[in-house]
């Protein structure tokens, strides 16, 4: 600041101006060659109407304004019946419609054509960025779309609505709605991530519904229309779609314990519940309720993989942005080594999620006809999760302090950003999880390990590359007999398949820069580390999203 003595006040100066009124998709310099690679060509106008969207200030605005005026629980009315309704600020609705209205949620199954689950992945990429919390919501209805297709029956009743465009904020009965959502309610208090420890029991009602009995620790979206959980009946646990309120608009039998005080994520409301002869409808075997959910965990792990690489860009963009206009030591902190080493190495690592997690979704696009690609999404997508999930906040809080203190307040969106980076590495299983779940798919399905090979072998173009896949090949038995090490294994797993990906298909100084730290012996895991033989200042100024 300076002071004008004319006008008796300090003048601000140095100060950046807030990166609005842009499309993300345009100034992203990876998305736009994903999508034209990986066969989603014809998405691009859908994509360019989103990412003008996700960059307005408008959005801005509204996903500040969802964050500080969080859910409220409504558990009784005036009177004291009980509602067990969740009142939302209208920016959550807003910001609901906007993204449901350009069928973050359906596209897939909407246009199912080349290229469809990497056109929708690539909305959820950018909206994620934008806000978090309402992606919660998104993904779930979008994974759960192979399960309900499970019952023909139960697909006829809701099939319309959940793959509707029109975003229908009434919480209430499904035939009043033009538009519904899906929650899910797995996890209890004893078991957490055990769901053979499910507790909550399903008591047959003779006419082809259940009455569900107990309570559920984390219930994701509880004014969800439809919701999936878990309950046990004779045969087992088994799976239950069960609607959120009753013909008559009465709730469902769910009764609202608590919604949870979470430290990020702040905007979504997530709850403890309790079931009190919640009418379901059973899905699939009896007994077998959770491998007829694996359909939706496989999705929705792909789905985060693909988030947690969107909230990595942008926070990337908005430490480039800021970089860019912000001075010190006479010099644009972009114009200074030091911190064009920080930008591209953080640069890179956001390039290589988002390779892996889209090439990913490409598989799933072809699993129906390649069984080679079915496998590689089986695998892949514990693969990309775990690490993915678990380098966003790292990312983030390099990009949080490349703006110094002001990044550390709640009107800039870095702090957002901040408080979301933890959540994707334990939802949908926490990182031992998903790593023991890595384990067991290279185990029982035949021919993964083959398909890995293949997928990494492609590259084969760089002769440090070639080394150090050599090497894995001969840990790679000992690494998987081993439990102990399933995070190591599903570490060097990503590292190799991002370093494949950027061989094929990035820039050759993209490639280049990541070979040589998170393939090289020496790579400290730190941000800042690039070795001088790499053209940082080049990296840096890619990163800078372009804002007409």
């Amino acid at each position: 600041m300076a002071q004008n003595p004319l006008q008796g006040h300090w003048d601000v100066t140095n100060q950046v101006p807030a990166l609005a009124d842009y499309d993300a998709f345009a100034a992203d310099p990876v998305l736009p060659a994903i999508v034209s690679i990986f066969g989603a060509d014809w998405a691009r106008e859908r994509l360019h109407e989103a990412g003008r969207t996700v960059g307005s200030a408008r959005v801005q605005e509204l996903a500040y304004l969802a964050n500080r005026y969080t859910p409220e629980l409504k558990a009784f009315d005036r009177f004291g019946n009980r509602i067990d309704e969740i009142a939302f600020h209208p920016a959550w609705h807003d910001l609901m419609g906007l993204a449901i209205g350009q069928e973050t949620h359906a596209l897939a199954w909407n246009r199912p054509e080349p290229g469809a689950q990497v056109a929708r992945a690539a909305l959820q990429y950018l909206w994620y960025g934008a806000e978090s919390g309402i992606c919660c919501p998104i993904s779930m209805t979008y994974a759960a779309v192979p399960v309900l297709k499970q019952d023909a029956a139960l697909w006829e009743q809701w099939g319309s609505l959940v793959m509707s465009n029109r975003y229908d904020a009434r919480q209430g009965p499904a035939h009043l709605k033009f538009g519904a959502t899906v929650g899910t309610a797995m996890t209890e208090t004893q078991g957490g991530s055990d769901l053979r420890q499910t507790q909550t029991v399903a008591e047959d009602n003779g006419d082809g519904t259940f009455s569900l009995h107990g309570r559920k620790w984390f219930f994701s979206v509880p004014h969800s229309d439809l919701f999936l959980t878990l309950a046990r009946t004779e045969e087992g646990i088994s799976c239950f779609a069960v609607p959120g309120w009753l013909p008559d608009g009465s709730r469902n039998g769910v009764a609202i314990q608590r919604l949870k005080d979470k430290v990020g994520n702040r905007s979504n409301a997530s709850s403890e519940v309790e079931f009190r002869g919640a009418i379901g409808h059973l899905i699939g075997e009896p007994g077998r309720g959770i491998r007829t959910g694996l359909s939706m965990n496989h999705n929705s792990r792909l789905d985060i993989a693909a988030a947690s690489a969107g909230l990595m860009r942008m926070a990337v963009s908005l430490a480039a942005h800021h970089a860019q206009h912000r001075r010190a030591f006479q010099k644009a902190l972009i114009d200074q080594p030091i911190m064009q080493n920080v930008l591209a190495d953080i640069a890179i690592e956001a390039e290589a999620a988002a390779w892996l997690a889209f090439r990913l979704f490409a598989a799933l696009d072809r699993q129906e006809e390649s069984e080679s690609e079915r496998l590689l999404a089986r695998v892949g997508a514990p693969i990309s999760k775990y690490w993915i999930a678990r380098r966003a906040p790292a990312v983030v809080t390099e990009a949080l302090e490349c703006h110094g203190g002001n990044g550390f307040i709640e009107e800039n969106p870095m702090a957002r950003l901040y408080r979301e980076a933890p959540l994707n590495a334990i939802w949908e299983g926490s990182g031992n999880v998903i790593c023991l779940d890595l384990l067991r798919s290279l185990a029982r399905e035949e021919g993964a390990v083959d398909v890995l090979r293949a997928e990494l072998v492609a590259a084969g173009a760089d002769r440090r590359y070639d080394a150090v896949l050599k090497r894995l090949e001969a840990e790679l038995p000992e690494l998987m007999r081993n439990e102990g090490q399933a995070r190591r294994l599903a570490e060097k797993l990503a590292l190799m398949l991002q370093a494949s990906l950027l061989l094929r298909f990035a820039p050759a100084v993209v490639a280049d820069a990541f070979i040589a730290t998170r393939l090289g012996e020496g790579w400290s895991g730190q941000f800042g580390d690039l070795p001088p033989t790499v053209d940082a200042e080049a990296l840096a100024r890619r990163a800078v999203p372009a804002v007409s």
